[in-house]
């Protein structure tokens, strides 16, 4: 299960809700922007920056790393590239925090004695996520995480209330979002079942209205372009043009493709291959 997108695609349509998690989240949470970055020199990719306002002087920012693999050495990444861009950025920000976000303990690094001083503090916050409580007391946006962590047989009913939640607490196009976010989710548990049938186990339909294609191709499109801003460097305005013209189709397609690219190359022959 690709959890990395979902991940991205919840914090690009609510950057707060990282801060949901957290206990002592900063006064100004609601005006923080969240970003991926990318370090290089030794190249890093850090999975999420959540940026404090520039117009409030020198804030914190919060580094998240979305673990659901085991990785023996993730600690020494994370504190490296963490380190290194808050060095880089030192004159912007006053402070850091990291968030790591696993499915449960039994993923986190095994030896973490090296690592005791930034664990032990109050600058590293490792979330649980089968640990937050039941998904159906937890905040909206914080059960769409847990819901990734569900078990199969259990999935499809707190998918469903969740998407009840949805239709009474959100606008029309936040719930539009919301509804995409959990047939991606169950999609991707469920891989053997195409998107159609997913949807028919939600009881929904996403029908191609007005309202639910602005929504798609603009959340798509906007992820796409940032994700190969950061895999292969900035676009040229001809390479931004031919990427901002794809269909939703395309756009899913380069959205699977891009994972593979370490050059502005690829993406030339990708988009070649569509003539």
């Amino acid at each position: 299960m690709r959890r990395d997108s979902i991940f991205y695609k919840l914090f690009q349509q609510s950057p707060i809700l990282l801060f949901e998690l957290l206990t002592n989240p900063p006064e100004n949470a609601s005006e923080y922007k969240f970003d991926s970055v990318a370090v290089k020199e030794p190249k890093f990719e850090i999975d999420g920056v959540f940026l404090p306002p520039e117009n409030a002087g020198k804030g914190i920012v919060y580094f998240c790393e979305v673990q659901f693999q085991k990785d023996e050495r993730l600690y020494e990444r994370v504190f490296a590239e963490t380190s290194l861009y808050f060095y880089r950025n030192r004159n912007r920000f006053s402070d850091w925090q990291a968030v790591i976000i696993y499915p449960s303990r039994s993923i986190e690094q095994s030896d973490i004695y090296p690592h005791r001083n930034q664990l032990n503090g109050d600058q590293v916050n490792r979330i649980y996520l089968d640990e937050l409580g039941d998904i159906r007391s937890l905040p909206l946006w914080v059960g769409l995480m847990v819901l990734t962590t569900v078990d199969d047989e259990l999935a499809p009913q707190e998918a469903r209330y969740l998407l009840e939640r949805s239709s009474v607490e959100e606008s029309e196009t936040v719930n539009y979002a919301i509804m995409d976010l959990v047939t991606t989710i169950m999609v991707y548990k469920f891989e053997q079942l195409s998107r159609i049938e997913v949807e028919k186990m939600l009881g929904i339909t996403l029908k191609e209205t007005r309202v639910y294609r602005e929504i798609k191709e603009e959340g798509e499109r906007s992820l796409i372009i940032r994700l190969l801003t950061r895999r292969v460097g900035e676009l040229s305005s001809d390479v931004l043009q031919r990427v901002e013209t794809l269909s939703l189709e395309q756009l899913e397609n380069l959205g699977e493709a891009l994972l593979d690219f370490t050059s502005m190359a690829d993406l030339q022959v990708w988009l070649e291959t569509l003539e």
